[in-house]
């Protein structure tokens, strides 16, 4: 199952759990008011932690890589549509925030904010 490149400008590498080489899908949105980050899951194309279990450590990496500053971002974690029968695999985008001392929150984001984003699952 390919992910669409649509979904993502480059492929980023990172270090994972366990420093295991890893990969996402990086789409970086720069406006005045602040700076979208949205990390995609490629699935079959990733041969380590997913966008879900590498969190704030992916943020902080892309952060570092890109010269962000990571209390201006907009953390977004894409589940791309992969057009599969399977539920779990639909399109989702998450915000998500990573307040100090405690577990990542998550907020799923709506059609309007998602189209907002200009960001859409490709039909076939």
């Amino acid at each position: 199952m390919k992910v669409p490149a649509d979904y993502y400008d480059e492929v980023f590498d990172f270090k994972g759990q366990w420093d295991m080489p890893s990969r996402c899908g990086l789409k970086i949105i720069k406006s005045k008011e602040k700076t979208v980050v949205i990390a995609t899951e490629l699935y079959q194309d990733n041969p380590g932690t997913t966008v879900a279990a590498a969190g704030k450590s992916l943020a902080l990496q892309i952060c570092e890589n890109k010269n962000l500053d990571f209390a201006k971002i907009n953390f977004i974690q894409c589940n791309p549509c992969t057009n599969s029968k399977l539920s779990f695999y639909e399109e989702e985008f998450f915000e998500v925030d990573f307040p100090e001392g405690s577990p990542p929150v998550y907020r799923k984001l709506g059609e309007e904010e998602i189209k907002k984003l200009e960001l859409f699952c490709p039909q076939n």
